[in-house]
């Protein structure tokens, strides 16, 4: 029996439509590589790859020095923030009505992310969603972001869940699928309205793969 549904946000419960490429090129900008030079396509092929990592990770693994990392990652932050507070913010459609009918069964959800918390809050207050998940979980407060369990397994403990195969993970990325198989969750789902496709969630590992999270409550409720 799911006790408990770790879901990720952006492009599994929130859309994107390209914010964290556009706060990426802000960035990166910062640090002299402009949008359409050779070195810029490299990166952002990479931050496409690692999509759903821990932001100040994939900085780390792109500029190769910490304070260049920490300059860059803070530039994301700052500049997804301004596109949430100008709107550029909508949740998937029937994310919300999926979370409802979640706790309406007894299942209790976090909501994690791998941006920073403050980038977060902006989020769930933009969306009206700041009281709607029984927990949220940034990397910072529980350790590490993905690939690595830390997340769901905080949200465990926090949760006072019986056993992590209890646990249902869903994302829009490998890597979440990753960090649910780290964990030891019973469901590790892919959803199909963000970063990766079918045959990624697969290759992964995931138990399950939905075209969005909409189809999530049935499949446990079922």
């Amino acid at each position: 029996m799911i006790q408990l549904a770790v879901l990720d946000m952006a492009g599994t419960t929130v859309a994107d439509d390209g914010l964290v490429e556009r706060a990426f090129t802000a960035a990166i900008g910062a640090q002299g590589i402009e949008s359409g030079s050779p070195e810029y396509d490299k990166m952002l092929a990479h931050v496409r790859a690692t999509m759903g990592e821990s932001k100040i990770t994939v900085f780390r693994a792109l500029l190769n020095a910490e304070e260049a990392a920490q300059q860059a990652n803070k530039a994301f932050e700052t500049a997804y923030g301004e596109l949430v507070d100008e709107g550029y913010c909508a949740p998937i459609d029937g994310a919300e009505d999926a979370i409802r009918q979640l706790k309406d069964a007894g299942i209790k959800v976090c909501l994690t992310t791998g941006f920073a918390q403050t980038t977060q809050h902006r989020i769930l207050s933009a969306l009206g969603w700041r009281e709607l998940a029984d927990l949220t979980l940034c990397p910072a407060q529980a350790g590490r972001g993905r690939p690595y369990p830390d997340m769901v397994l905080k949200a465990v403990l926090d949760l006072k869940g019986d056993a992590v195969a209890n646990v249902a993970v869903v994302g829009d990325t490998v890597y979440d699928m990753t960090t649910g198989i780290a964990a030891g969750a019973g469901i590790v789902a892919g959803v199909l309205t963000g970063a990766h496709g079918k045959d990624q969630f697969q290759a992964a590992g995931a138990t399950h793969v939905l075209s969005s999270v909409r189809e999530f409550p049935d499949l446990l409720l079922s």
